[in-house]
């Protein structure tokens, strides 16, 4: 079996490094550069073809350099072509001011003259500019305004639709998840975990979600999009009044109730009415409002004609300094367009160099890359992937022969073996070869086939045995019916024998026991005098018993005295140091003793039951008394902590100062990890308590809510 596995996985690493020749041996068919009868090639001829592309891959950095070398060139002449055409067009720029420097001379002269008749009219027309732009503002505005109103008004309608149906859909959503939230109470149950309506371990009928059911992140989402819609309204409303002010506003300035040339003088010519966009008030004042079109060529006639005038205005001074500028302009471009010109040559002689490089660094490539062109890069990869292939191609060939020599010595070996095995081929061997169920199965037959073999002859070798099957052949049925008869008779004889024994036996046991107890009566009559009086007085009922006290109470009494030592730790600190729990086993009235608590008042130094305690007084004790417990509760059970703690109800009794000691106490239990929950009332709670829950009553009923409080940690 082991040279035969051994076979078996020499024969199929043949086969997958043949597939991998054939593969890599495709690849190289593949590639147009290599020679036909590479794919055929043997391992050292494949090294030496991938060995010759790596030499020549490294070749190609002169090839690079040059091909770099010819990109700057054809970077250095675009440059120099951007050049020429920026100095031939500023050639053709300074040509063309140069000619018409006359006229431009000639022109800066006569603006002195004019200069002093535009000054007075641009000063008038500039009085009637500015009152003009403030109301073709203001028109504009309205305008604007109008449509902004508008666009308003739609959407806080469209606001208004959205939160009405927003708060719909949370009320629908929230009655819907309230009558299934059975079902979602039943999603959390557990197999053998406590039900948290019903406390019970067993869920035989847990209920189902209906199709229409809402779970708590539908509903919270819904009333998210509720408030979020809620808010949107509102916003939409602020912004309808805002929209209207600002167009009440912009409406009288345009009209022109503050200009003192009234509202009908935009300009010179005045301007009618404008069919402009009503705001809050509507009515006649609105229709007197000019239109934005008769404003604007009011206001553009102004501007252009002040324009003109201001042009006019402009002094001889600045003529003059116009003029200096025009003259020193004329000397810098005559100056100019000499430079360009060498510069024009210069650049003719750089690139005729340029021309002579490039020729040479293209004569290099075509060395390289010969006539079909490309490039270095191209070149390189292309002789990057036929060396890999080839590598590849000749691991490819070792491996094949490598595979090849290992299931030839596997054929070896197993050949070997077979003969050893007593086959005349490996073929015989693996027919032969049985499954481990059969060979297991053959091999038990075997083992119980000697078993028997073995019994068999054990008892051929009896002398008895032998002798007996020597002699003549015996009666069977005769003796095998005198055996019979002979055991009945045996069988009678030893039952009769046995009942008189049992009778006798019985007899005797029971006149022991009366002897014996005859003689324990007197013992036993003192034991149970003795047992009564001691079961009366651990019941409490004995007249020995002074306290009428129980044995549960007095072993409970022990733990009572720690839960008192445990609490005072923390009444004292509640009430300021004045009062201390101590255990008592006094009796009062007629009732037993042994589970009493008194307080020791420090400020009297009396000692009196509890029942005198205040009502704040009795709250805070009873505090004291739970957190008492929980700790001798963790000390008793190895450990085991109580992590939580709720308070029902009781802060409505306690005055201020007290109500902040309690709660620095209940403060000082969340410092171990713990958590405490107060169920109240009290209005003061909600600035010291952060974390709430709060109930709050609606129409469809109760719901509780998350809120956050402003007060210190508790």
């Amino acid at each position: 079996a082991g040279p035969l596995d051994l076979r078996d996985e020499a024969e199929r690493e043949h086969h997958a490094a043949s597939a991998a020749h054939d593969r890599a041996r495709a690849v190289l068919r593949a590639l147009p550069g290599l020679p036909p009868d590479a794919a055929d090639a043997g391992a050292d001829a494949l090294e030496r073809l991938g060995q010759t592309r790596r030499r020549e891959l490294g070749g190609l950095d002169a090839a690079r350099r040059a091909e770099q070398r010819l990109a700057e060139i054809a970077r250095e002449r675009a440059d120099l072509d951007r050049q020429a055409r920026a100095d031939d067009e500023a050639l053709h720029e300074a040509a063309a001011w140069l000619d018409g420097w006359d006229d431009t001379r000639h022109a800066l002269l006569a603006r002195v003259d004019a200069a002093r008749e535009a000054a007075t009219r641009a000063e008038h027309l500039s009085g009637q500019l500015a009152p003009a732009r403030r109301r073709l503002a203001a028109a504009r505005r309205r305008d604007a305004l109008a449509d902004d109103l508008t666009v308003a008004e739609a959407r806080l309608t469209a606001a208004r639709e959205a939160a009405n149906s927003a708060h719909e859909t949370w009320l629908d959503l929230q009655e819907r998840r309230l009558r299934g939230i059975a079902a979602e109470l039943a999603a959390h149950l557990t197999d053998g975990g406590p039900c948290p309506v019903c406390g019970s371990a067993e869920h035989p009928s847990p209920a189902r979600p209906t199709a229409d059911h809402v779970d708590r992140a539908t509903e919270e989402g819904a009333y998210e999009a509720h408030t979020r819609a809620a808010e949107a309204r509102t916003a939409a409303e602020r912004d309808v009044d805002r929209v209207r002010e600002a167009l009440a506003a912009a409406t009288t300035e345009a009209a022109g109730h503050d200009d003192p040339a009234g509202p009908d003088a935009p300009g010179q010519d005045g301007a009618p009415a404008r069919d402009g966009a009503p705001g809050k008030d509507g009515g006649a004042a609105q229709d007197r409002v000019p239109a934005v079109a008769v404003l604007e060529e009011a206001v553009a006639r102004l501007e252009r004609e002040h324009a003109e005038a201001r042009a006019l205005a402009t002094d001889s001074t600045v003529a003059r300094e116009e003029l200096d500028r025009a003259e020193r302009e004329h000397t810098s471009r005559v100056e100019e367009r000499q430079r360009l010109q060498v510069r024009s040559a210069a650049r003719a002689s750089r690139r005729e160099t340029l021309d002579r490089e490039q020729s040479d660094r293209e004569a290099d490539l075509t060395r390289v890359l010969g006539d079909s062109g490309g490039t270095v890069a191209g070149r390189a990869a292309v002789l990057e992937r036929e060396a890999d292939a080839l590598d590849a191609a000749a691991g490819a060939v070792r491996a094949v022969e490598a595979a090849a020599r290992r299931l030839k010595e596997a054929d070896g070996r197993l050949a070997d073996a077979a003969y050893r095995a007593g086959f005349a081929t490996p073929a015989a061997a693996a027919a032969a070869l049985l499954d481990e169920p059969v060979r297991r199965d053959l091999q038990r037959r075997i083992d119980a086939w000697q078993a028997e073999a073995a019994v068999v002859a054990d008892r051929l070798a009896d002398a008895d045995a032998r002798a007996a099957a020597e002699g003549p052949a015996a009666d069977v049925a005769t003796a095998v019916a005198a055996h019979e008869a002979a055991e009945r008779a045996v069988r009678a004889a030893t039952t009769t024998l046995a009942a008189h024994r049992e009778r006798c036996d019985v007899l005797g046991r029971l006149s022991a026991r009366v002897a014996d107890e005859v003689r324990s009566l007197g013992p036993l009559r003192a034991e149970y005098d003795r047992v009564a009086r001691l079961a009366a007085l651990t019941a409490g009922t004995s007249a020995e018993n002074e306290r009428r006290m129980r044995l549960e109470s007095y072993v409970l009494a022990a733990r009572l005295e720690q839960v008192a030592a445990a609490a005072t730790a923390r009444l004292q600190r509640m009430s300021s140091g004045r009062y201390t729990l101590v255990h008592s086993d006094a009796r009062s009235g007629g009732r037993r003793a042994g589970l009493g608590l008194h307080v020791v008042d420090a400020w009297t130094g009396s000692e009196r039951d509890t029942a005198t305690l205040s009502g704040g007084e009795t709250f805070f004790a009873s505090l004291a008394l739970a957190l008492g417990l929980a700790d001798v509760v963790t000390d008793e059970a190895g450990g085991v902590r109580l992590d939580t703690l709720f308070i029902d109800e009781g802060f409505g009794s306690l005055d201020d100062q007290t109500l902040d000691e309690v709660l620095d106490v209940l403060d000082s239990l969340r410092e171990r990890d713990r958590s405490v929950g107060i169920v109240s009332h009290v209005p003061d709670l909600r600035r010291r308590v952060p974390a709430q829950l709060e109930v709050v009553k609606g129409r469809d009923g109760s719901h509780v809510r998350l809120r956050a409080g402003a007060g210190p940690g508790a």
